[in-house]
C-alpha cells in the first residue's frame, strides 16, 4: 500500500502540517507562498528535472491542500490568492479528487517486456503459448510485438525463468471501473460518470499525482471563528492512533471541536435498521440484500451493476445516523465527520446533516501542528457507549456480523463478503447483478445477505489511512475489547 510508508505520501502530509501551522498562527496568506521554497530550497536534491520543477508540483499539491480546484490552473495566479479564496469559502467545491497535471508522470501504456533473465531457452513456451504471435527469438532473447501483443499476459504466466514481467499503469491498473485513462497529451482523466471514488488510483500512483482536496482549512476557519464545530469520529480513527478509549475524544477537543461522537453509535443504529429490513425482505420472498454503509460500493451498482441496485439496503450510514443525532442535540452545531475514505466525502456533499468530512491524514496533520499525542492525552470517554458490533464495521466481516447478531433467527442468515472493490471484486458484484436478474440462476449456496468493503480489510485500510492495517486491525481489537458494550440497541 502506497499510503502507507512513501515520500509522496510524506510530502502531502508535510503540506497539511505546514498550511495548519499558518492557519492556526493567522499567517496563512502571508506564509502560504513560501511553502514550496522552503520544501524544495536551493541545492536540495530534485525529485524532477530540476527543483523549479518541484517547487511547481509542490505548489499545486499546496493548491489541493488549500481545498481548491486545479482544473483551470493559472500559473500566474499567487497562492497567496488561492489561501484567501479558501478562507472565505462558503462550502467544499467539486471535484474533490483531481489529476495534478505536473505531478503525473503520463506513464506509457501499460505493457508485458521480456527482461535480461530471458536465456532463449529451447522449451520456449512463451512463443508457442502466444495465441497471436507475437513473440520471437532474435538476438538470442525473445522480442514482443507492440503492433500484435493483446496484453493477455500468457507468456508472463508460461516464462519458467520469470523473465517477461508486467509494466503498468498505477492508477490506471488500481481503478476498479475503467474511470481512468489518458488523453491526447498522455495526461490522465478522471471520468467522474464512472468513478467511484473509492480512492485506489490515490493511493497507488507513484508519484502522487492523484489528490483529494482537503476541506482542513474549512474546518480550521469554522472552530477559529468560534462556531460549535463538533467532531463525528469513525470506529478505524481510533486504530491509527493507538488511543485507548477516550483518548481521541480528549485529543480532539484539545484540537479544538466543542464535542466530539463516535460514528459506532451511528453504526448500531445502521444495524438495528438492516437487520429489521433484512427480515421484511426475506419474508417478502426476496433473494438477497446487500450492506449499503460503503458509499463507494453503493456508487459502484448504481453506476455499473444497476441491476443489483434493488438488492442495496435502503437504510443510511453510521455517518448519516450520527449526523442527524449531533444536529439533533445542537442544530446550530458544524458537523464534521472523520474518516479513513475518499468516498465519505461525496457522500457528506450530499447529505443534509453533515458539513464537512475530515480525513484521518487531516486530522493527523492538524494533532501535529498543535502539537497533540493522543497516546498521551487525558481520556473524555463519551456518555454513549456504542457496543461491540457497532465498533467492529471497520473491519470486514463486520457489518455482517452486527446484522447477524440482531436478528430474531440468525440461522436464517447466510452471509457473503466481498473484500475490497477491486476488478475481481466488480466480477463478483456482477455475477450477482446478473443472479439478480435471473440471467445467472439462484442456487441454494447463494448468500441471502452480501457485505461490501471497497477497501481490503475493511475502513482500517482506506486510502487515507496513516497506519498499516495489519497494526490498525490489532490496535482495534484491543480498542474494543477495552471500552465497548457487549449489549446491542436491540436489546
Amino acid at each position: 500500500m502506497l499510503n502507507i510508508n512513501n515520500n509522496a505520501a510524506q510530502l502531502k502530509r508535510e503540506i497539511l502540517v505546514r498550511i495548519a501551522k499558518l492557519q492556526l498562527e493567522g499567517k496563512l496568506e502571508e506564509g502560504v507562498h513560501y511553502i514550496p521554497r522552503e520544501m524544495a530550497p536551493v541545492g536540495s536534491q530534485p525529485v524532477r528535472c530540476c527543483i523549479y520543477h518541484d517547487r511547481e508540483i509542490l505548489r499545486q499539491r499546496v493548491m489541493a491542500r488549500l481545498g481548491c480546484s486545479v482544473e483551470n490552473y493559472d500559473d500566474e495566479k499567487k497562492l497567496a490568492e488561492f489561501a484567501h479564496e479558501a478562507l472565505n469559502r462558503e462550502k467544499p467545491t467539486w471535484p474533490m479528487l483531481t489529476v495534478l497535471d505536473e505531478a503525473c508522470n503520463a506513464c506509457v501504456r501499460s505493457h508485458y517486456m521480456v527482461t535480461n533473465a530471458c536465456q532463449a531457452c529451447l522449451a520456449r513456451p512463451c512463443m508457442m503459448n502466444c495465441a497471436k504471435k507475437a513473440i520471437a527469438i532474435t538476438e538470442g532473447r525473445a522480442r514482443i510485438d507492440p503492433e500484435k501483443c493483446v496484453n493477455c499476459g500468457l507468456c508472463m504466466q508460461n516464462c519458467p525463468y520469470h523473465a517477461i514481467i508486467k509494466i503498468p499503469v498505477p492508477c490506471e491498473e488500481a481503478c476498479p471501473v475503467g474511470a481512468i485513462s489518458k488523453d491526447e497529451t498522455g495526461k490522465e482523466r478522471i471520468d467522474y460518470h464512472k468513478c467511484i471514488f473509492c480512492g485506489n488510483c490515490m493511493r497507488e500512483c507513484p508519484f502522487g499525482a492523484m489528490m483529494d482536496k482537503s476541506q482542513l482549512v474549512d474546518v480550521l476557519k469554522r472552530i477559529m471563528d468560534g462556531k460549535k464545530v463538533v467532531a463525528m469520529y469513525a470506529p478505524a480513527i481510533a486504530a491509527q492512533f493507538r488511543a485507548a478509549p477516550g483518548q481521541l475524544e480528549g485529543a480532539l477537543k484539545q484540537a479544538g471541536f466543542a464535542r466530539t461522537w463516535e460514528v459506532a453509535i451511528g453504526a448500531d443504529i445502521t444495524a438495528d435498521k438492516e437487520a429489521h429490513e433484512f427480515e421484511e425482505r426475506m419474508e417478502r420472498g426476496d433473494k438477497m440484500m446487500t450492506t449499503s454503509c460503503c458509499p463507494a460500493y453503493v456508487r459502484a451498482v448504481h453506476k455499473h451493476v444497476p441491476e443489483l441496485s434493488p438488492c442495496i439496503s435502503d437504510t443510511r450510514s453510521p455517518m448519516h445516523y450520527t449526523a442527524e443525532i449531533a444536529k439533533k442535540a445542537d442544530p446550530d452545531c458544524v458537523s464534521v465527520f472523520i474518516g479513513p475514505c475518499l468516498a465519505k466525502r461525496r457522500e457528506g456533499m450530499d447529505d443534509e446533516f453533515v458539513d464537512y468530512v475530515l480525513s484521518i491524514e487531516e486530522i493527523g496533520a492538524l494533532f501535529v501542528a498543535k502539537g497533540i499525542d493522543v497516546a498521551k492525552t487525558e481520556a473524555e470517554p463519551g456518555t454513549i457507549i456504542p457496543t461491540v458490533s457497532g465498533r467492529n464495521f471497520a473491519v470486514t466481516g463486520g457489518v455482517a456480523e452486527s446484522v447477524r447478531v440482531r436478528l430474531t433467527d440468525p440461522e436464517k442468515l447466510k452471509a457473503a463478503v466481498i473484500n475490497g472493490l477491486n476488478k475481481a471484486g466488480m466480477k463478483q458484484l456482477a455475477q450477482y447483478g446478473k443472479i439478480r436478474s435471473g440471467e445467472a440462476p439462484y442456487t441454494a449456496d447463494c448468500p441471502n445477505l452480501i457485505e461490501v468493503m471497497a477497501c481490503e480489510g475493511g475502513c482500517i485500510a482506506g486510502p487515507s489511512v496513516i497506519t498499516n492495517p495489519k497494526v490498525a486491525a490489532i490496535q482495534l481489537k484491543k480498542y474494543v475489547e477495552a471500552g465497548a458494550s457487549d449489549k446491542t440497541n436491540a436489546e
